[in-house]
């Protein structure tokens, strides 16, 4: 879901950063103030839709207020109708965000399930972190003390190291089959823009972004 002037958003930030010595420096520039851009946008995003969806639930109670004793006009029956629409549409946007932060693959059955979403994104981010471990000597708590306990154990599980007499001789190859001259040309061939678009586009979506913070759809669309 883009939402509109998002593209061209987007493209004015990108353009604004070109510091760097290498292709590589500049494009890792650019994607670092995007992220921090984006932040803050959305920051301000949540905050303007939460009070928009404060705003469009208290109107539509008034109208329902009011159906209690009385019936509505035409033309309020058409604004809440609209109302409501708008309303469905922030919360399937509501549903979509953690969907997209749960890391889950498939919406639900029923009408919303945010806080299933929601429950489920605080749940992975739970397991990745280790609370306490429980173990003969008594119960580890704190992080400097699992540190240095967890780092003590695999250091006594593999033991100290030993010395082989192991070494490679790269000069005997002639039980490995080797390419040739044409194959190698294709390996060591630069990437072509078409070569990167297909790796890109076969990517999956809504799966958990990079290193840098940005699903594959990111890429994909921009």
């Amino acid at each position: 879901m883009i939402r509109d002037g998002f593209f061209d958003l987007v493209k004015e930030i990108w353009e604004l950063e070109n510091r760097g010595r290498s292709p590589m420096d500049r494009w890792q520039n650019k994607i670092r103030r995007l992220r921090q851009f984006l932040r803050g946008w959305t920051r301000n995003l949540v905050s303007q839709y939460k009070k928009h969806k404060l705003d469009l639930l208290a109107k539509i109670d008034n109208f329902d207020r009011k159906a209690e004793t009385s019936l509505l006009s035409p033309q309020e029956v058409e604004l809440r109708h609209h109302l409501k629409g708008q309303l469905t549409k922030l919360l399937r946007e509501e549903e979509i965000y953690w969907l997209q932060r749960s890391k889950a693959t498939k919406l639900l059955q029923g009408d919303d399930n945010t806080k299933y979403f929601h429950l489920v994104a605080n749940g992975r981010h739970r397991k990745t972190k280790i609370i306490r471990l429980e173990q003969e000597e008594g119960i580890i708590v704190g992080d400097a003390n699992l540190k240095d306990y967890i780092t003590d154990y695999y250091k006594r599980l593999f033991g100290s190291h030993i010395q082989n007499s192991f070494s490679m001789d790269e000069t005997l190859r002639h039980d490995i089959p080797q390419v040739s001259e044409e194959e190698n040309e294709v390996l060591v061939a630069p990437f072509s823009e078409e070569e990167v678009k297909m790796a890109v586009l076969d990517m999956k979506q809504n799966k958990a972004p990079g290193p840098d913070g940005f699903p594959a759809e990111f890429y994909q669309f921009f």
